[in-house]
């Protein structure tokens, strides 16, 4: 029988699989289509310390094996989620999740999760220093490893749960940051977040989204996103989180053989409500086809 357990900071996992920031709500809106338990957790909607509506419409647009969302962190600040949409969320998922988190200082970061790290519910962090939908914060964070590095050190001072880290592709050197967040006590390393994209109306000439660019995701991006949690994989020790371009039970398996622990599924989830509940299903064919009896067995198997 196949075995798709895996362990994430100590947490045990009945599968990776595990619906990316941005795609999943806080999960109860996905329950009232199946069972969300079936999922190894969830990141829940990046999170700010303060209530946000986000960026101007329109804020999406779609493209060639993909889409770009300028939606711009839209949600309603730390201390309603608590109070509001935590426990929703406990309702319909009875296991632990994680919790994304985003900010536009390294005051911000540091507050927000020490406000959510009471939450029992809260299994990990994901520290998103990557979001290239926002002005002044998010990406600015992940650009350099020095400022990573910094905001990894505030968040893990106030924490007391496993903190990733989650990374921006649109960087020179992705590796550089991993390993600056690794030093400074990051648990945990997620790549990719989106690359940045723009496309233009050709009969009125201007960009399609109100805020001319945006995050670039879909299946276009998924070899990017192997390369680049390889490499990470190769430089640190600590666990990665892969994501970028997932969508297929394949995918989950290339992702873990380039040093994957648990794969993140994103843009899929926005195509079809139930991407995350198929590739868990077709998990155990394709792994009795490629001759995989346990899934921690190939994580960083790449030969």
């Amino acid at each position: 029988m196949a075995e798709m357990k895996v362990k994430l900071c100590g947490i045990e996992l009945d599968n990776p699989i595990i619906p990316a920031s941005g795609t999943f709500g806080y999960g109860y809106e996905f329950s009232e289509i199946y069972d969300i338990n079936i999922l190894g957790t969830f990141s829940f909607k990046g999170t700010t310390r303060d209530a946000r509506f986000g960026n101007p419409t329109p804020r999406i647009a779609e493209c060639t094996a993909g889409m770009i969302n300028a939606v711009g962190l839209q949600n309603p600040g730390v201390e309603r989620v608590i109070s509001e949409e935590i426990p929703k969320m406990k309702k319909c998922f009875h296991k632990k999740v994680m919790a994304n988190v985003s900010g536009f200082s390294v005051e911000d970061y540091a507050y927000t999760c020490q406000r959510l790290d009471g939450c029992d519910e809260i299994g990990w962090f994901e520290v998103n220093v990557s979001c290239p939908n926002v002005h002044g914060g998010g990406m600015s964070f992940g650009t350099s490893p020095e400022a990573a590095a910094e905001v990894t050190r505030a968040v893990k001072a106030v924490t007391t749960k496993p903190v990733f880290i989650k990374l921006s592709p649109n960087v020179t050197d992705i590796v550089a940051i991993a390993k600056a967040c690794e030093e400074a006590g990051a648990d945990g390393i997620s790549l990719i977040n989106t690359m940045l994209g723009m496309r233009i109306d050709l009969k009125t000439r201007k960009p399609v989204i109100a805020n001319k660019m945006g995050g670039f995701s879909g299946s276009a991006i998924f070899p990017v996103a192997v390369r680049m949690v390889y490499q990470v994989a190769q430089a640190v020790n600590i666990p990665v989180i892969g994501m970028g371009g997932v969508s297929t039970a394949e995918d989950v398996i290339e992702m873990m053989l380039a040093g994957a622990t648990a794969v993140e599924v994103g843009a899929a989830n926005l195509i079809d409500p139930y991407a995350c509940k198929n590739i868990i299903e077709q998990l155990p064919s394709v792994m009795k086809k490629y001759g995989i009896e346990k899934l921690s067995d190939i994580i960083g198997g790449v030969r």
